[in-house]
């Protein structure tokens, strides 16, 4: 005999305490359920605005240097610990839980051109305007011990760049050529230059560790392979590349900050084409730094703005700006993908969020809940037109604000005499060129 029986399991709907809420049961059937997109519609317009409402990036400013900040390092094992150098020759280290500068060194007369992590994070290394490289111990000197660097390096000319190799005992520093340097040894063990112009800026991959980048003022982005010591091709922009930063997590790409207020990311297999050109700012880009993620990264421009652009999309997701902030010159996403530093000329370092309106501190599991919920709703309406609007809106300095009004006038007009030209010429003699290869000049292997 068959004794067919319900049965229920308390769980799903006792409650544990009675402080807990009342547990409903639902039928999803959505014929039951004819407003559910209208409901939806109105709850992700809600969690658009309140995500505007709630965008307070700024966390703190790091003041104490007596001069502009020119460049910034991170620590490879601790979140809490950034360095930086001024253009007065101090290096400071600051730890970012206390907001507050643990060390201060006289490093170099006149500028510190550049600093870099040992990727043991042990000792740093710093290049500046006095033709010297110096290795300083990590720990602060102890009771009664003088601030001395561990190795001192002269050069004969003047350096502009350093970077640390990522696994190897070996850092590169750039000037009049790119040298690889040995840390036991005074002397570079091999030395590599393709042009006659200075190297403002080099910088090891991540992934393929073995390959460097640099960039030189002769508007050439040159490629270099560690293991045979040449260079290995350089692509010619229209005008010059002032850093490049590679992506943490692709091995092959890499993003260029202009002079021509464009960045540029590359896949180095293919350099006559950039797989996309960033455009938002109306200045010329300073510096350029990745998320951890390599979804993600962040510029520094003279416009005295910070923008966050995703790497497959030519317009930034976000701007930062302040009244006091001027030209941007350095900056950095933290370790752990959740914040931004920013050096400027007027002395300070500042503490953004990479996600506007997050919020700091532990969530508990309903607000985990809802804030997913929140994003899937915004990721699903996206598109629409009111929410669109909403989530796109930023307020803007006047300066900048009338530089992108002025700037898009200009880039109509161009278009339009470019119009005006195919028209009355000869058909084929004015081709289409798209914007992507419009910036390329030439790319020798």
């Amino acid at each position: 005999m068959k004794v067919k029986m319900l049965s229920r399991n308390p769980d799903n709907y006792v409650r544990e305490t009675k402080l807990d809420l009342q547990r409903v049961p639902r039928n999803y059937d959505p014929t039951l359920h004819p407003f559910e997109v209208p409901r939806e519609y109105v709850r992700a317009l809600n969690a658009t605005k309140l995500e505007r409402v709630f965008a307070k990036p700024f966390l703190a400013s790091l003041d104490g240097h007596r001069d502009g900040v020119n460049c910034l390092a991170k620590h490879p094992k601790s979140l809490a610990t950034v360095l930086s150098g001024a253009c007065d020759g101090e290096v400071r280290i600051w730890n970012l839980t206390k907001r507050k500068c643990i060390r201060a060194i006289q490093a170099h007369e006149g500028f510190v051109r550049g600093i870099c992590t040992r990727f043991c994070g042990t000792s740093f290394f710093t290049v500046g305007d006095d033709k010297t490289v110096k290795q300083w111990k990590m720990d602060r000197p102890g009771c009664g011990e003088e601030e001395e660097p561990l190795h001192t390096i002269l050069g004969k000319t003047v350096y502009t760049g350093i970077d640390h190799h990522w696994k190897d005992p070996a850092f590169a520093t750039c000037g009049q050529q790119v040298d690889i340097w040995d840390e036991q040894r005074t002397n570079p063990i091999c030395s590599m230059t393709w042009g006659y112009d200075s190297i403002s800026s080099v910088k090891f991959n991540p992934i393929e560790t073995f390959l460097l980048g640099s960039c030189a003022s002769d508007r050439n982005i040159v490629l270099y392979d560690m293991r045979q010591a040449t260079p290995l091709k350089k692509v010619i922009l229209d005008m010059r590349t002032n850093t490049i930063c590679w992506n943490p997590m692709e091995a092959f790409i890499f993003t260029a900050a202009n002079e021509d207020y464009n960045l540029y990311t590359f896949d180095m297999r293919a350099l006559d084409t950039p797989l996309m050109v960033h455009m938002d700012h109306v200045s010329a880009v300073l510096d350029v730094d990745y998320s951890p993620t390599g979804k993600e990264f962040v510029s520094a421009s003279f416009d005295k703005s910070i923008r966050i652009f995703p790497v497959d999309r030519s317009r930034s997701r976000e701007v930062y700006h302040t009244k006091r902030m001027q030209h941007v010159i350095c900056v950095k996403w933290t370790s752990d993908s959740k914040y931004i530093m920013c050096g400027s000329d007027e002395m300070n370092i500042r503490l953004w969020k990479a996600n506007a309106s997050e919020k700091l501190g532990v969530l508990t599991s309903r607000e985990k809940a809802a804030k997913d919920y929140n994003q899937k709703l915004k990721e699903k309406f996206q598109y629409h037109p009111h929410i669109k609007r909403i989530a796109r809106h930023r307020h803007l300095p006047k300066s900048i604000y009338s530089q992108i009004q002025e700037q898009r006038i200009m880039k109509e007009a161009r278009r339009r005499k470019e119009l005006n030209r195919r028209k009355h010429s000869k058909p084929g003699s004015v081709p289409i060129v798209s914007e992507k290869k419009k910036h390329i000049v030439a790319v020798v292997k």
